[in-house]
This record gives structure tokens, C-alpha cells and sequence, in this order.
């Protein structure tokens, strides 16, 4: 997951290298890792050992017994191993963390899940940088009268939006209940309500972050503007962001559910799902889904060993309205059809992502439309008959209110700030897919990716969206001609490059 990617002609593919160079397919090693030596000196040593003592949460260091587990990422095929990892219990966790590295010269990289960790991981220096990972502050506050969500670093999707569901509220959220909500909204955030709302980071009011110069701010439109424009969609390169506080909105039940078919359907439904996407409204949300999944005892039997294609659709709309919108989809005779009204908190469990941490190997790009053309070269790459080892390939229909002109319209409406480095995105369609890096198909995995999105290429979108970016990626392609602007922000806050990030926007 760590090869860079910069050109035209090595976006369109992942290098044909061994996998096992880029991932660990085993994941993170139980063996004591030797430090470097400079890392080993006496005086960084002291620093850590100084910066321990100071710690609400704890320090861990190569070598120590709770060292493999303090350092794993979501994504278990991505191996990190920074200097040493600080497990935050406070926000003073995070300032004494930011100034004792500093003082040791040594960077900091906040991390909470950890489920985009391989760009991070894959830096040449990020064995002298401390991770301090945020994932057990996790508390969130709901304003209700505001309708505002506080939350704190390692906030998960499932928190929220348990926390917000008793009010009748929800949040624009991730697509599963252990999505990181900090690094999910930095980077944007694509959610099932996105075509009518925007992307989440367009809804945050406020920020508490610490920079690099060891201090607690707290940001928002009149406040540090420029570092409040940069973190809604730049990322968390630009300090340790320790609290968020975004706009929630009164939405309680949805019209929604999955489509399935066998995988010789796919040329029919991916064709007719393109077409209907061409024509809907901005109150419906939907993703199409190639998936090839091995024979595993805890799938149901519906998709255990089984080849499919499936259409995911949430509507904001009446049960009629929505059974009208559908039919040209219904007309395929789908195989199962979930679609039924439910409540919006239900969305968490939609796309049936993996509901614990494995290995993974993907990467994302986005299309300027889906053509018939376009369907068909998808299909070539992982459609049936096609020689891949991908496990899904996914495409998400973007537009509405992720149009940035949209986007930059609908502030006004919604009472919040203009919008960050990312307002939406100049692109139709979002792609990913990705596989599991088990020994043995490695090189099969790398090549089936880079097959994919060279098939594809010709359609690709002029930007990139970080959050799906799970290699590394030029600023110039996540951010465009607003990366000057950017980089001047960072220079301002963190001169030094303090603080790293997956994607910085110095590359």
C-alpha cells in the first residue's frame, strides 16, 4: 500500500512489484524490533523516558511487552513501525506529546483507527516519528437544542451515532461503525446522505487542535480561518486535531437496502444502474458492487463462496416515491431486495464492511462519468470471466450537493461555514476495490489493481479523494491548485514539518 504514485501513467496502475515489498501480508511481526540507532541514543532515549512520566496515557517503546498491539492499524496488512507510540488518555496527552518531540527532534502523527495507515507507514522517516494513537477518547456530546455532535479524537462512527439517534438526529457518517470519525471528516467524508448534504467536512463548526509549537487551539471561521479552512479536507497535516464540532441534522428513517444478482447479471445491472444514476435525484444515495467472496463458515449463505453484483440505494424519500424510483432496477428481478424503510441508524450496517480490523490491499480513484464504455472496461477487468484477485470493486455515485458549486450554495441553507480545501469533488463516480494479501496472491493482487484502473484511465477524474487514496499521492492530485494555499498554511503553523500525516501536503 505504500508505492508512490505520481505521473499519469503510474496513476493508472499500481506497480507490478511484489506485494510483499509494499505490505506485511502477515501482518505486524511479534518479534522485538532492534530501534535505529540514532533512536537508541541517550538523549532521545531521556526524552521519552521524560515524556512517559508526563503521560496521562502511556508510552510504548520497541521492545516493550504491549509494543505490537499499541502499534497495529486497522488495516492489518500495513506494518508500522514508528519510534515509539504514545496511547493518549487526555488532550494534554497530545501537547505533551507534540513539545517532548520536538524537543527530541522528532515527528508526530496522530492517528485513531488507523484505516488509511499504509501512506503514513510507507515514508521513509516515519521510524522517527512518534504515533500517537487517539483511539481511546472516544467520548461525544450531543447539543441537541444546537443540533450540534462534539467528539473527541478516536470517536467512531458507531458512537455517534448511537448518541444521536435518541434525538432524531444523524449525522452525515461513515459506512461502517468503527470508521475513525477524526480522520473520516479531515479527509472529507462521503456518506450515505452525501448527495443531498455534502461532504461531512463541509458541516464542522469548530476544532481544537494543537500545533506544532505544543499549543491547544480552538478554531473555527473567525478564529485561525486559514487553519480551520485547511483541516476540512486537508487532512491532519497541519497539527493533532483533538476535538471536532459538526452540524446535525433531523433525519430519522430512510428507504433503503441492497439488490443482489449473480455476477452474470453484471453487464445488464451495472449498465442499467449507470443509466438510472444519470437521472435521480439529489435525495439518493447508491452504490454498485462487484464481490468475490470465498467460501468463509460466518458469511451467510447467500454470499458465502459466491460470485455477485450488488446495488445499495438509500433514498430520503416516501416508501411510494421510492418504489417508483427503483423499478427500473426491480425489472431485472434481482435475486434478494433488502429495500425497505428503516431507521437512519441502521445505514452502519448497509455495506456490510468487515466489522473488525484485517488485511487489506486497495486504492481508489474517481471517474468524470460512466459511460457504456465505461461499465464495459470495469466489467473487462472484474466482471465474469475476468481474471482478478480482487475482492470488491466498487463504484459510488457522487454529484448533488458534492458538486462543489453545490456544495458552496448550500452553506447559506445549512447556517455553517464556506466550505475548506474540499467543497465536493469534479467527478461523477468514486472507485475502489481492494483484496486481501494472503501468501500466495500477492503479485496477483497488485496486478489486478493496476489492470483495473488502467482499464478505467481513460474516464478518470482531474482529482483524487484522500480518504480512498490508500497509496501514496502527490498533493498536486488530492488538492489541485488550492495545495499553494495549503502549503502556505502549513509553513505558517508547522515550518519545521512537526507533524506528518498520510498524505502531506509538502509532497
Amino acid at each position: 500500500m505504500n508505492t508512490p504514485v505520481s505521473g499519469a501513467a503510474s496513476r493508472a496502475s499500481v506497480p507490478a512489484e511484489s506485494v510483499s515489498s509494499l505490505v506485511d501480508v502477515s501482518g505486524p511481526s511479534s518479534a522485538p524490533i532492534t530501534p535505529v540507532v540514532d533512536l537508541a541514543s541517550a538523549r532521545i532515549r531521556h526524552e521519552l523516558s521524560g515524556l512517559a512520566a508526563r503521560l496521562d496515557g502511556r508510552l510504548s517503546l520497541p521492545g516493550d511487552p504491549g509494543w505490537d498491539a499499541d502499534r497495529l492499524a486497522w488495516n492489518l496488512a500495513v506494518d508500522q513501525r514508528p519510534a515509539a507510540v504514545v496511547v493518549a488518555a487526555s488532550t494534554s496527552d497530545a501537547v505533551e506529546t507534540v513539545r517532548a518531540a520536538a524537543a527530541a527532534g522528532l515527528g508526530v502523527a496522530a492517528q485513531s483507527t488507523g484505516h488509511n495507515a499504509a501512506p503514513l507507514a510507507a515514508q521513509a522517516d516515519f521510524s522517527e516519528v512518534v504515533l500517537l494513537r487517539m483511539h481511546e477518547l472516544r467520548d461525544v456530546e450531543i447539543d441537541v437544542e444546537a443540533r450540534v455532535a462534539r467528539i473527541e479524537p478516536g470517536a467512531q462512527w458507531g458512537d455517534v451515532v448511537a448518541a444521536a439517534a435518541p434525538y432524531g438526529l444523524a449525522a452525515l457518517a461513515g459506512s461502517s461503525h468503527d470508521v475513525g470519525v477524526m480522520g473520516y471528516t479531515l479527509g472529507g467524508g462521503v456518506s450515505w446522505l452525501a448527495r443531498s448534504h455534502g461532504l461531512a467536512a463541509n458541516q464542522v463548526l469548530a476544532a481544537e487542535i494543537v500545533t506544532a509549537d505544543g499549543v491547544l487551539r480552538r478554531v473555527d471561521d473567525e478564529h485561525d480561518a486559514d487553519l480551520f479552512w485547511a483541516i476540512r479536507g486537508g487532512g491532519g497535516d497541519f497539527g493533532v486535531v483533538t476535538a471536532l464540532e459538526f452540524r446535525l441534522f433531523p433525519i430519522t428513517e430512510v428507504v433503503a437496502g441492497m439488490m443482489l444478482w449473480p455476477l452474470d447479471a453484471a453487464e445488464d445491472v451495472l449498465q442499467t444502474w449507470a443509466a438510472w444514476t444519470g437521472g435521480l435525484p439529489d435525495s439518493v444515495t447508491s452504490t454498485a458492487r462487484v464481490l468475490r467472496l470465498p467460501p468463509l463458515p460466518e458469511l451467510p449463505p447467500f454470499l458465502s463462496g459466491r460470485s455477485l453484483v450488488i446495488v445499495e440505494a438509500v433514498c430520503q424519500e416516501s416508501p411510494e416515491r421510492a418504489d417508483e424510483l427503483l423499478a427500473p432496477l426491480r425489472a431485472l428481478s434481482p435475486e434478494i431486495d433488502t429495500v425497505h424503510p428503516q431507521p437512519v441508524a441502521d445505514l452502519l450496517a448497509l455495506h456490510m464492511d468487515p466489522p473488525e480490523p484485517t488485511p487489506g490491499y486497495g486504492d481508489g480513484m474517481m471517474l468524470s462519468e460512466l459511460a457504456p464504455a465505461t461499465v464495459r472496461a470495469f466489467l473487462d477487468a472484474v466482471g465474469p470471466g475476468a481474471d482478478t484477485a480482487l475482492l470488491v470493486a466498487e463504484l459510488r455515485h457522487l454529484g448533488g450537493a458534492l458538486d462543489p458549486d453545490a456544495a458552496l450554495a448550500l452553506t447559506e441553507e445549512h447556517d455553517v461555514p464556506a466550505p475548506g480545501v474540499v467543497s465536493g469533488f469534479d467527478a461523477q463516480y468514486l472507485v475502489f476495490a481492494t483484496g486481501i494479501p494472503m501468501p500466495g496472491i500477492g503479485d496477483g493482487l497488485v496486478a489486478s489493481l493496476g489492470r483495473l484502473f488502467s482499464r478505467i484511465e481513460p474516464w478518470r477524474a482531474p482529482v483524487e479523494y484522500l480518504n480512498f487514496a490508500e497509496h501514496a499521492r502527490s498533493a498536486e492530485q488530492l488538492w489541485g491548485e488550492r495545495v499553494h494555499r495549503l502549503r502556505a498554511v502549513k509553513l505558517a503553523v508547522d515550518p519545521a514539518g512537526l507533524i506528518r500525516s498520510n498524505h502531506p501536503v509538502r509532497r
